[in-house]
């Protein structure tokens, strides 16, 4: 059972064949900006993927017709609950168009669709990044007209979420796990019975300072800023997103280099240090009512930490001693997002999954 995996980011095409669940050949193309700026929108860069998709294709001599699925990373869709969708012409339609917004993941789909069609097989998606499974009392917010988002690493949190659950011998749908996935941004979810019922949401600028971002912030406080014209709502935006937390405090959003200048003694940064460390661990924290029981019991399998700020050390250990109390914790270094994805395919051409129709 061959299936091809698809995953445009911003700067790169990751691709990959698996046999049997396994890769057998995978590369990362990285594209230069000057390559993708001549591209007014990224529905114009359809082609230039395309090309990518087809010389890896031919430099890995894969035989197309041992190719049972295609798989692509979901784009901005509407708010969906997660798993397997197979991609449909107006999944496509949307995505081209961007009704959603305008992100390179809105290629996956695209990309799956015309691949498969000239093969014969299935195209599919697997928990986008819009994955929206949030109870409402999670939802509401004290202002009205304005709700709390589900936006979160759907795909990597339910891979990994999905790994552990197979390491402990339970299944993911019969489990409850905190999964905290940190990278520039930090995105946190609860996993209640194979749904993500609570979400940190970092795009929205909820959550813990990261190496990029400014987490959280006291509103009136931003406010006065803005009233005051000491910072614009354009300037703020830019600092919450982009050039916030780590790197506004030290100059680095390399949490390598803060440690060395932690370790040399820069009492500077090791208190960012220290508080970023602290600041994930409280919003870890802070998803614990979502997996309280009925009966007033915390029913938690395990607290995952992933993503690319797991494969520091010293990181991990200050944030495992604070979050351990709560349970058992489970540490996965990087991403699983290409296993995660053909293992969705793998699931719906087993029938071992639903597969959604997106309408």
């Amino acid at each position: 059972m061959s299936i091809l995996v698809l995953n445009p980011g911003s700067t790169s095409t990751k691709l990959a064949l698996f046999e049997g669940g396994q890769p057998v050949a995978s590369e990362e193309l990285q594209h230069d900006h000057s390559d993708l700026d001549r591209f007014k929108r990224v529905a114009d860069q359809f082609d230039f993927r395309m090309q990518a998709i087809v010389g890896f294709l031919q430099k890995t001599g894969t035989d197309r017709s041992r190719i049972e699925a295609v798989v692509g990373r979901g784009g901005l869709l509407r708010p969906l609950d997660g798993g397997v969708y197979e991609v449909s012409d107006k999944m496509v339609s949307d995505l081209k168009s961007a009704l959603y917004g305008e992100h390179p993941c809105n290629l996956g789909g695209m990309l799956a669709l015309s691949l498969a069609r000239q093969w014969g097989v299935p195209a599919y998606v697997v928990d986008p990044a819009v994955t929206d499974e949030m109870m409402d009392k999670a939802r509401l917010t004290g202002l009205p007209g304005l709700e709390r988002r589900s936006l979160f690493h759907a795909l990597n949190q339910r891979g990994v979420a999905r790994l552990v659950a197979e390491r402990l011998g339970v299944e993911y749908e019969s489990s409850n796990f905190i999964v905290c996935h940190m990278g520039g941004g930090v995105s946190i979810g609860a996993h209640r019975l194979g749904r993500v019922v609570d979400v940190v949401n970092g795009l929205d600028g909820e959550g813990p300072f990261t190496p990029e971002r400014t987490g959280g912030l006291p509103v009136v406080p931003v406010l006065n800023m803005v009233s005051s014209g000491q910072r614009s709502a354009d300037d703020i935006r830019h600092a919450v997103l982009k050039q916030g937390g780590m790197f506004a405090l030290l100059g680095t959003n390399d949490p390598r280099e803060t440690v060395v200048r932690m370790e040399a003694g820069d009492e500077q940064a090791g208190l960012v240090f220290r508080s970023m460390a602290y600041g994930i661990a409280r919003y870890v924290a802070s998803m614990i009512p979502a997996l309280v029981s009925g009966d007033g019991e915390l029913d938690i399998d395990a607290i995952i930490l992933t993503g690319g700020l797991a494969r520091s050390r010293p990181l991990m250990e200050e944030v495992v001693r604070l979050v351990s109390p709560f349970g058992r914790v489970e540490v996965v270094p990087g991403e699983v997002e290409m296993q995660a994805l053909a293992s969705g395919a793998m699931r719906a051409l087993k029938d071992a999954a639903i597969v959604r129709t997106y309408g």
